[in-house]
């Protein structure tokens, strides 16, 4: 892995992965933010929480929170923020990825 690649975590998503990892029973708790085929423009992400680091993951920690991501996924987000945004079309972390060429309505499927 380029030791360059990276993501970045803004601070409203910061706390609200703090609020979450708060609510849990569970230590070590980090978002995992993860890549797959799939959606109407390619590809889609996800976000959840886990406690595992696997042995080919990298940890951004931010804002006092912890992000995870895969190598594979990091290769197509490199760059990207992670946010949390609560608005009129709901609450939810969103990323905003810099190298996307399409992206559909539902705002997670892009293609890079």
């Amino acid at each position: 892995m380029n030791a360059t690649q990276q993501i970045s975590v803004t601070k409203n998503a910061a706390k609200r992965v703090s609020e979450l990892i708060a609510g849990e029973d569970t230590n070590n708790l980090m978002l995992r933010v993860a890549v797959s085929a799939g959606g109407c423009s390619g590809f889609e992400y996800s976000f959840d929480l886990d406690k595992t680091k696997n042995d080919d993951d990298k940890v951004f920690e931010t804002h006092g929170a912890k992000v995870v991501i895969d190598e594979m996924s990091l290769e197509v987000l490199e760059g990207s923020e992670v946010d949390y945004v609560d608005d009129l079309s709901g609450a939810s972390f969103r990323l905003k990825i810099p190298n996307t060429t399409a992206s559909c309505g539902c705002g997670i499927s892009f293609s890079v």
